[in-house]
């Protein structure tokens, strides 16, 4: 077996020589293998890459001049006694017919290589066989109520495209990297059949790295009929597609999602929620309206929402009238399941009656997949967004801050999400950075809000990092700074972190705060201070999810 990790690279040649080409999508955890030989500041996908094929035990690599990190990445293989076969292939960088005979001369040289490595001599009739009779396909099957999505940026795990496919969306062309969207081609031994493969190779939809890549815009432009939406994917470090995404986002007219990985296992969580999040708001945008209340609905009819935070788990009660009758607020503790239990148990016992009275349960939040009693999941974002236009239509910007994430949603005048935004894989901002500040301060955290407000020195906190804001936190107590003052300081970051999403999807009032955070007075008074408008703030604000959840149980009644 032979790895590759660009479609530019000539794979049926690979092939022709009796090896298989197999394209890297790698799926690991971290980089313990990799970090010993290689910085760790390298890009995250060239780490990747490493660290599976050692793990794979995958020793012979073919790669491309794509960027100083994979050309790292090949200095570092070709020199590793891991490897057996490393070669790098010097792609041109234009598209002309120049480049085309430069492809071409690269591509001899690999043959030389490769009948070097194998001890074989190139088969020129099965060579041409495997290019005209390889064809490759744009679309996938799709379900009937799939929405339709082209994929577009930087190469993409095949974990994350099964996410995508499992939320309910299927893939019409993929525009990344590694993608299947390419031109056919037919070869004709009695021509000159390499040259037309190298202008094939080169002229397949243009990556990031050509010098003249204006037409990906054009071509996916080209095939927006009958597209719901666009999922974009960039890799931790790599700037270039996020300019091309910035560009994106102002000409397309169908929605959008930008995620970003570093390519470990441990940041799919928050992915999968992103992608679930957009795939519900598209189809949602594409329903046709539900009435509020549909016919034939019994009388006795009671459904519960269930909101699974990494923090507290809540749950709500709500009769068919959208009255909500009972709710519960517990800590999550050591297993989501068990919060989710524990919370419902608390909130049927209110009523004073048995699980099997509720119609339907449907989870949200964090750890809504660990609760199997649950009929149905939804992410948070759009029981978030249904709540809040619930408990007061008038809002347009929910602000949700949790325990381990923050989240800023747009909403249509009809309650409909429109656009999202959430943190990264860090506790920056969230109620975890609070809590962590308010055990170092030894302040309450339920007092933290009302002792910020009677500040007098105005401190900067200026890391948000919550390792380094503690390192920041304990200097200034070691400076004998009033305990006011700093933590007033540290609801200037919240509030400038929390602003940095909001530009994200554009300020618009009427704002609602949601989440435990959003009890937090000197929190919400900073970041109405940066808004220059007031925020409502629900009765009680951590309920909100769970509210939004028992809400779509009842519209699926």
């Amino acid at each position: 077996m032979i790895g590759y990790v660009c479609k530019y690279t000539p794979s049926h040649i690979i092939n022709s020589f009796g090896e298989k080409a197999v394209k890297i999508s790698p799926e690991v955890s971290g980089f313990d293998k990799a970090e010993t030989l290689m910085h760790p500041n390298i890009c995250t996908y060239a780490k990747a890459v490493l660290e599976e094929c050692i793990d794979s035990e995958l020793r012979n690599l073919v790669l491309v001049n794509c960027c100083d990190s994979i050309k790292r990445l090949y200095d570092v293989a070709k020199d590793s006694a891991e490897f057996k076969y490393v070669y790098l292939i010097d792609v041109p960088r234009k598209r002309n017919r120049a480049s085309d005979l430069m492809m071409k001369n690269e591509i001899l040289k690999f043959i030389r290589s490769m009948e070097e490595f194998t001890g074989k001599k190139f088969d020129e009739d099965r060579f041409i066989g495997l290019v005209n009779g390889g064809g490759k396909s744009g679309r996938t099957a799709k379900k009937s109520d799939d929405i339709r999505i082209a994929l577009m940026g930087s190469r993409m795990k095949d974990s994350t495209l099964g996410q995508i496919e499992k939320a309910g969306a299927s893939v019409d062309f993929d525009f990344t990297c590694t993608g299947n969207f390419t031109r056919s081609t037919v070869l004709d031994k009695n021509e000159d059949f390499l040259l037309s493969y190298a202008s094939f190779l080169l002229n397949s939809f243009p990556c990031m790295r050509m010098v003249d890549n204006s037409d990906r815009i054009e071509i996916l432009s080209e095939n927006l009929k009958g597209l719901d939406g666009i999922i974009y994917h960039t890799t931790k470090f790599c700037d270039a597609y996020s300019f091309e995404y910035a560009v994106l986002k102002k000409k397309v007219p169908i929605p959008m999602l930008k995620i970003e990985t570093d390519y470990t296992k441990e940041g799919e969580g928050q992915v999968k929620t992103r992608i679930e999040a957009f795939v519900e708001t598209v189809k949602s945008r594409n329903a046709q309206h539900v009435k509020n209340h549909p016919a034939g609905i019994k009388d006795d009819i009671l459904v519960a929402g269930i909101d699974s935070g990494s923090t507290s788990t809540n749950v709500v009660i709500m009769d068919k009238n959208k009255k909500v009758l009972s709710y519960s607020i517990v800590r999550t503790g050591a297993k989501s399941q068990s919060g989710a239990e524990r919370a419902m148990e608390e909130a049927l016992k209110k009523l004073d009656i048995e699980r099997g009275r509720l119609s339907k349960i449907i989870s949200t939040g964090y750890g809504r997949v660990s609760i199997p009693f649950a009929d149905r999941e939804i992410t948070e974002i759009t029981c978030h967004g249904k709540a809040a236009y619930f408990l007061n239509n008038r809002v347009r910007t929910v602000i949700d801050i949790g325990g381990q994430d923050s989240k800023v949603i747009r909403l249509d005048d009809r309650g409909k999400v429109v656009d999202f935004a959430m943190n990264d894989k860090c506790a920056a901002g969230t109620g975890r950075f609070i809590e962590m500040m308010s055990r170092t301060l030894e302040v309450p955290l339920d007092e933290m809000g009302e002792k910020s407000l009677n500040w007098k020195e105005d401190i900067d906190i200026t890391s948000m990092c919550t390792v380094f804001a503690e390192s920041e936190v304990v200097s200034l107590v070691a400076q004998n700074k009033e305990i006011a003052d700093i933590i007033h300081g540290l609801n200037k970051a919240v509030a400038a972190k929390t602003l940095s999403l909001l530009n994200r999807v554009g300020k618009k009032g009427d704002y609602m705060m949601t989440g435990g955070v959003a009890k937090n007075v000197g929190i919400v008074k900073c970041l109405e201070e940066k808004l220059g408008d007031n925020i409502f703030i629900p009765k009680e604000p951590q309920i909100v999810g769970a509210i939004g959840a028992a809400l779509a149980a009842l519209e699926s009644i």
